[in-house]
């Protein structure tokens, strides 16, 4: 799958929070991104409704970036992301950064590809 336009990326990576839209509001959730990929997580896990809905819709707009998809499983890979949640957002945020790599929010990694 290819990854978001370089402008897109570097939005998603060097703002420190991003707005995820839903169909009544607009959600302040994080982004990283790890070897040229955007990723984002739900802080609330499986629970959080905007994550239950772009797994349905398999798409999302993030930051008025319109993206498809993916769940990350490989476990390597989504233990660097979470090496990147925590070089982002760890030193100002730690409690919030800790929260967002547990397992429980690390199994709800989203790769951001074009639509």
């Amino acid at each position: 799958m290819a990854s978001l336009a370089p402008d897109a990326l570097k939005v998603l990576d060097t703002t420190r929070e991003v707005h995820v839209a839903t169909p009544s509001k607009r959600l302040p959730i994080w982004s990283v991104v790890v070897d040229g990929d955007a990723y984002i997580r739900s802080f609330h896990g499986e629970r959080g409704a905007w994550y239950q809905r772009a797994l349905r819709d398999g798409r999302v707009e993030v930051e008025g970036i319109e993206a498809r998809v993916e769940p990350e499983r490989d476990p390597g890979l989504n233990e660097r992301i979470s090496d990147a949640f925590r070089a982002k957002y760890g030193e100002r945020s730690p409690r919030p950064t800790e929260a967002m790599v547990t397992p429980e929010v690390a199994a709800t990694t989203l790769r951001l590809v074009s639509p």
